[in-house]
């Protein structure tokens, strides 16, 4: 992970930046333009927008705190990449009221489902911002590996409560207010009137392995890696995975 088009020694997003980066690939051969307009929902200091803006595409990154977005401001310009990112204040409810309906090729919503508070309406905000062949990349955390990480911790009653719960919470002290299968991803991209395209599974191994694995023994990191993306994509992992991925398109 050393070049400069991916996100930096993160085993977190690794997967979903190959993916992406093969979304933003296969958008510019379809469209034929080298440039492409990127709306990054949440995107918060910029982990995607400038990783993305290094490729030569121009992000808006619409984030609601005022100190993400100052962070944003002070990285790219760090970066050089002043004149391909900007940071507008908003958030996946009001995003309509902040960005131009239709006016993206690509849009990411990574970590936003989570904490909105009608899921249905952020992501039919966010496919409305797409231009028709434009492509969704929609990142949330998974119930399943919530569910297994509480139990391998021997948090047994939590894990169950994860199992039950509508919302996928273990307890009152969860600080994530919502959880999702692959399946109920799938049907908001799909009710938004996108056609669901892949779908991965993120940090299946990465946050059960202890560290002292990875940092100690030469070649784990890389090993754990390629181990993350040969199961991605494997149905039978989605369902212990710590976040989802999922795809989707807006029909021309």
């Amino acid at each position: 992970m050393s070049d400069t088009s991916r996100p930096r020694a993160s085993l977190r997003t690794a997967v979903v930046w190959e993916v992406l980066k093969e979304a933003l690939d296969r958008r510019v051969k379809a469209t034929g333009r080298d440039v492409l307009d990127v709306l990054d929902t949440g995107g918060g200091t910029g982990k995607f927008a400038v990783p993305v803006a290094h490729l030569g595409h121009r992000v808006t990154v619409v984030d609601p705190s005022p100190n993400a977005l100052f962070g944003l401001e002070r990285r790219v310009s760090e970066a050089g990449l002043a004149d391909l990112v900007r940071g507008v204040q908003g958030d996946a409810q009001g995003l309509l009221e902040v960005v131009e309906r239709g006016a993206y090729d690509v849009v990411l919503c990574h970590g936003v489902l989570e904490y909105v508070d009608d899921p249905a309406e952020g992501v039919a905000n966010v496919a409305a911002a797409l231009r028709p062949g434009g492509t969704l990349s929609l990142l949330a955390a998974g119930l399943g590996g919530a569910v297994l990480a509480r139990a391998l911790a021997g948090h047994f009653t939590e894990a169950r409560n994860a199992l039950t719960d509508p919302a996928g919470r273990w307890g009152s002290g969860d600080p994530v207010p919502r959880r999702f299968t692959g399946e109920q991803l799938s049907e908001l991209v799909g009710g938004a009137g996108l056609a669901v395209g892949a779908v991965h599974g993120v940090r299946i191994f990465a946050d059960l392995v202890p560290g002292v694995l990875v940092d100690t023994e030469p070649g784990a990191v890389e090993a754990l890696l390629r181990l993350e993306e040969a199961a991605a994509e494997l149905p039978a992992f989605h369902a212990v995975a710590t976040q989802l991925h999922v795809l989707g398109e807006k029909q021309a």
